[in-house]
This record gives structure tokens, C-alpha cells and sequence, in this order.
């Protein structure tokens, strides 16, 4: 969404607007169709690979467009996507994404680029990662970790407020690996979001995604220390037993993971916690997934996403593993974990009747969602604002409220 942000500014400042629906934009006369790409798993690049067809009717019925592609497909080698898409124009890699300005008439060159601001701000504050999942394709498709200097970050934080902004993200591939080496000292992550807490204005902060190698007693202190951090996290596990982390190249046990828990919980016993899993890794045994059962069953995640293994071009594991768990065996597993996070998300939500909490535009600040049901919006300036809930009923996914 953050990549998608920044084509739209590019755009946007040279005055392009994006199609406000599907048929504007396939009509005759959109100058340009943008895909900013996926590699996370083989479905979202399987959609791409097969739009040759239908770029092809575009192209009969609009000579004049312009297809761009863009994001984690740029992976491939340009000479394979114009082999395999032959119907794309350009093919951009998001590092240098600022080339696509050179796409458009001299004469309506954008001048520099600014990401447009919403209620919610997206601020990327590194790029590419270091670890080397041996699932994983970012590595590949992104580079090797880079961090945006703290001053920029800063800078992008205060115009967001500025702006509007209530709801701040920092992002980065692995978010708490974040250091910049400034003159005096190396700023880590729970210094950055001591810096981004100290702006003045009122917002939430918010970041993804971690990883439980980096996250340090100290970068709890922080968030327990920051007024502003709402009290959500993302912490994926991606197995709950030890042989499959390791298999995975993940640099930590399942007993590392809960001790980490536990003492989040302890400094902040209100945050809401979610994570990543994967079900069917190869090799993963009927023995070795009821393990990662045992996990939903004590951590109680308030939600969970589960992916089903599937390998991607380059990785060690699609080198050197066998996917030799069945697509049906995977969908029954991600079931099973579905049925426990039901109930354990339930839970989590029952205990949340009759408190007060803070809401912005249908979210708490635990990043549920929440239904209103004394108000109308249109009826109420409400929107875009932060006010004071008190929860009454609670369902699996979602709450209701009464306006205060």
C-alpha cells in the first residue's frame, strides 16, 4: 500500500488521477495501467502471468495504453517478464520507482514527489531484509535491509500529522532491525519510536512487522513507555515447533517466543496480540503441526493469518525441499487452527464488555473492529476522529458500541 502511495503521488503530480472504478479504468482512454505486484505466494503471481489475453483486448481497443509493471515480481529478470508478459510496456523495480516520472510528457513532469496523506499514514522506514527465510522471496524481490534516515522519518511522521494523520505505521520487512548511524550514535528502533511519539499532535503509532530475533526488553520498555503506541502487535511465529523454525531459517525456539509474549503481556496485559503462521512447510509432520495447535491453544491469539506453504522460485526451500504436504492436508490444517483462533479471538473480545476505549473510524486502538450503534455517521462528524466507546456486545471478529 505504501509502494501504491508512492506511484499515485508520482502520478498525481503530474496531474493524473487514478480511475475512480474498473470501468474508467479499462476504458479507451486510461493513458496507464499500473500493476504493482506481489511474490509473497504463487497465486498472486499466477494472476499476473495470466493476463496476456486480456492485455491483449485492452490493447485492440486502446492502442495508445501504457502497462507498467512494478513490486516483488521484479525479482525475475527483466528478460524472463518480457519473455512471459510480452504485452507489458516498462518494467519498474520499486527502488527506483522515481523513473517512472520519465514515462510521462515533458511537459507534465512532476517536480518531486510527495505520498498523499489519509486518516491512516503508511511510512516505509527501511527496505529489503537480511534474514534469508528459507521460504521467502523478499530477500530476492527487495535486496538486502537499507534504513531511511532518522531525520527523513521524522520528517514524514510531522507532515503526516500535519496533514491529518491519526493513525501512523512504520514499516519495514522486519520493522525492529531498524538502526541508522548518526555522527554522535546509532539510533535502534526503540529510540526511533521514542522520536516518533515525541511529535507533537494526536495519534496513534503503530508498526510491522517484527521479528522475534529483534525484539528486545528494551524495545518493550518503549512501547510500554510511549503514550502514543497502540497497544497492537503483529509477532508472527510461522511454526510452533522448533525442527520446522529451523527448517524454516528461523533464528529462534517456540519457548523463546513464549517467554517474549509473556513479557510483552507483562508490561502492557491489555495489548492485543495476532501473528503469521504456515501451514503444510514441507516435511512438516501430523506430530509437528499439532505443536503449532498447542501454540494458538496457549498463546489465545485475537487473530492469526495463515498461509498455506507455497513454494517460491530461488528460495532454499524450493531448491532443496520437497513440497510433499497435500494441498487438501494444508487446507484441513489451516481449518483446525481457524477453529481454535475462533474461539480464543471470541474470548479475548468477551472480555472487553463493558470497558471504554478509544475508536478511530471503526477500529480500536487493539486494531478490532468495532460497530457503533447508537449513531449514524453522516449524522455525527465523527469520522477521521478519535472518541470514547463503551463496548456491549462482543462477537468473533468484532465488537459493538455505544458513542460516549
Amino acid at each position: 500500500m505504501a509502494d501504491s502511495d508512492k506511484i499515485t503521488a508520482i502520478f498525481n503530480k503530474a496531474n493524473y488521477q487514478n480511475a475512480k472504478d474498473e470501468d474508467e479504468l479499462l476504458s479507451d482512454k486510461n493513458p496507464f495501467l499500473i500493476f504493482n505486484t506481489c511474490s509473497v505466494r504463487q497465486k498472486a503471481e499466477d494472476r499476473v502471468f495470466g493476463l496476456n489475453k486480456k492485455l491483449i483486448e485492452l490493447k485492440d481497443k486502446n492502442p495508445n495504453l501504457k502497462v507498467v509493471l512494478t513490486g516483488c515480481m521484479m525479482h525475475y529478470s527483466e528478460k524472463e517478464l518480457k519473455n512471459r508478459l510480452p504485452h507489458f510496456d516498462y518494467f519498474v523495480d520499486m527502488k527506483k520507482i522515481k523513473k517512472l516520472s520519465g514515462l510521462l510528457p515533458e511537459t507534465l513532469k512532476p517536480k518531486d514527489v510527495q505520498t498523499k496523506t489519509d486518516v491512516s499514514a503508511l511510512i516505509p522506514i527501511s527496505n529489503g531484509c537480511n534474514n534469508f527465510c528459507t521460504y521467502c522471496v523478499v530477500p530476492l524481490a527487495r535486496g538486502r535491509e537499507i534504513s531511511k534516515a532518522v531525520i527523513d522519518i521524522l520528517k514524514d511522521v510531522r507532515k503526516a500529522v500535519a496533514d491529518g494523520a491519526k493513525d501512523i505505521w512504520l514499516l519495514g520487512q522486519t520493522v525492529n532491525s531498524y538502526r541508522y548511524n548518526l555522527k554522535s550514535k546509532e539510533i535502534k528502533f526503540p529510540e526511533l519510536l521514542r522520536l516518533v511519539n515525541a511529535i507533537p499532535g494526536d495519534f496513534w503509532i503503530r508498526f510491522a512487522s517484527p521479528h522475534p530475533k529483534d525484539f528486545s526488553d528494551e524495545l518493550i520498555k518503549a512501547m510500554a513507555g510511549c503514550e502514543k503506541f497502540a497497544h497492537y502487535i503483529n509477532l508472527p511465529i510461522q511454526s510452533g515447533n522448533n525442527a520446522i523454525l529451523k527448517k524454516m531459517g528461523r533464528p529462534y525456539t517456540v519457548e523463546h517466543y513464549k517467554k517474549l509474549v509473556k513479557k510483552i503481556r507483562k508490561a502492557m496485559p491489555e495489548i492485543s496480540l495476532s501473528t503469521d503462521i504456515i501451514v503444510g512447510f514441507p516435511g512438516e509432520t501430523r506430530k509437528q503441526f499439532e505443536d503449532t495447535k498447542k501454540i494458538f491453544e496457549e498463546i489465545r491469539f485475537s487473530m492469526a493469518f495463515i498461509s498455506e506453504y507455497s513454494p517460491r522460485p530461488k528460495t532454499a526451500a524450493a531448491k532443496y525441499f520437497k513440497d510433499d504436504v497435500s494441498h487438501k492436508e494444508k487446507e484441513g490444517r489451516k481449518d483446525e487452527l481457524n477453529e481454535i483462533l475462533k474461539k480464543t479471538a471470541l474470548e479475548n473480545n468477551q472480555k472487553l464488555i463493558g470497558q471504554t476505549v478509544k475508536v478511530l473510524n471503526d477500529r480500536t486502538e487493539g486494531n478490532k473492529l468495532i460497530k457503533i450503534t447508537n449513531v449514524r455517521h453522516p449524522m455525527f462528524n465523527i469520522k477521521n476522529e478519535f472518541v470514547m466507546v463503551k463496548i456491549l456486545k462482543a462477537k468473533t471478529w468484532s465488537l459493538e458500541g455505544k458513542l460516549l
